[in-house]
């Protein structure tokens, strides 16, 4: 199992789902606490310095996991389905240079809300401008060998591709080999009728996964039947990342440190 937290700079958002903020001293937190990776929740990719990032990773031992893009849409109100050439473009440039700096830290880019809404269009029209997106962020990651993970996220956050099974159709309309799903059990919990079940169900996708408990605190803080989750993540064979994202409850480190315990405890003992 690698596990590994959510961590931003800092200049993030407020309601960023974080725990730890400023990209130096959370590297050094998340190591002294015991954690494999950090993943980089970014709403520009210039917030990190890569020589700085390399050096920080490296004197404590730690990976990156991935580059979440959830404050792209939250800070910069930017995303796929946008209809207007100027935002479009600008959302392009930005998934590019995520896209490269993930080909050097982690090779895997998060696509969560950015992915955008229906918004009472008609629905042909969105998925037709979420997938004429996808297919060029994709053309350059392929070039990067970076792949792109579509989060299923829930129906009070955005209104497009809510549960696994829905993750899956648009996976396979899109038919790339560098796109696929980035399950998070917080959404699952909301939107998919049985989470071990979907799973299993729709396991030829998945390849990253976001922790979090119910109420979006530390795992093992809330009534997730979590032996569910990990019997399916053992039953699927998963091996990668196991990514808390969670709210800095009742104070970050506490929450770090529950959800470390947690894991390594309760999730360790499916893989002895």
């Amino acid at each position: 199992m690698k596990l590994a937290v959510a961590i931003a700079s800092k200049e993030a958002m407020p309601n960023a789902f974080v725990v730890f903020r400023g990209v130096k001293e959370s590297i050094i937190k998340a190591h002294e606490l015991g954690y494999d990776g950090v993943e980089l929740a970014l709403k520009n990719p210039d917030e990190v310095n890569t020589q700085d990032l390399k050096q920080w990773l490296r004197e404590n031992h730690l990976e990156v996991s991935a580059i979440s893009s959830g404050q792209v849409f939250a800070a910069r109100g930017l995303h796929f389905t946008d209809e207007n050439k100027e935002n479009r473009a600008e959302l392009y440039k930005t998934f590019c240079e995520f896209i490269d700096l993930a080909g050097e830290f982690g090779g895997l880019v998060n696509i969560g809300r950015t992915r955008g809404p229906y918004a009472g269009r008609d629905k042909a029209l969105v998925e037709q401008l979420f997938l004429d997106m996808a297919h060029k962020v994709a053309d350059h990651a392929e070039k990067r060998g970076v792949e792109l993970i579509l989060e299923p996220v829930n129906r009070y956050e955005i209104d497009f591709i809510n549960n696994l099974d829905e993750c899956t159709a648009m996976l396979r309309q899109l038919n790339r080999k560098n796109f696929v799903m980035m399950p998070d059990v917080f959404h699952m919990n909301i939107e998919d009728d049985k989470i071990g079940e979907s799973f299993i169900r729709n396991k030829e996708y998945v390849r990253y996964v976001h922790f979090a408990d119910t109420n979006r605190h530390a795992p093992g803080d809330g009534h997730m039947n979590w032996d569910e989750v990990f019997g399916a993540l053992t039953a699927i064979g998963y091996d990668g990342w196991t990514t808390a994202e969670i709210l800095p409850y009742p104070d970050p480190d506490t929450a770090a440190k529950r959800t470390v315990a947690f894991l390594r405890g309760s999730y360790g003992k499916y893989y002895r």
